[in-house]
């Protein structure tokens, strides 16, 4: 379960959440460790900002996996038990996303 230490709220993953999640942050690990080599063998410049706007987009990949669940679960069954606070937190977090 993981923690949020702003909250202190968790959320209880199924399986198959946990291991696409995990995936795509360990494919993305790799893409930046990539990019750390790229750098480190004086790669041309360009090549680096193509590989990080890749890792961009997988980041932004996982934020969208993560956000569609958070509102087809968290979010919906929160407003089915009244908890309508949960509306005002996610249209926070879709203004910090849209900075």
């Amino acid at each position: 379960m993981e923690n949020c230490e702003c909250c202190n709220k968790t959320k209880k993953r199924s399986e198959e959440e946990y291991k696409s999640l995990i995936n795509r942050l360990n494919r993305i690990e790799g893409q930046i460790r990539g990019i750390k080599g790229m750098l480190e063998r004086d790669a041309y410049c360009t090549d680096i900002i193509v590989q990080v706007t890749a890792a961009n987009a997988a980041l932004n990949a996982f934020n969208k996996q993560l956000l569609s669940t958070h509102i087809r679960t968290c979010v919906a069954e929160d407003i089915k038990a009244g908890k309508n606070e949960t509306l005002d937190d996610l249209l926070l977090t879709l203004q910090k996303l849209m900075k």
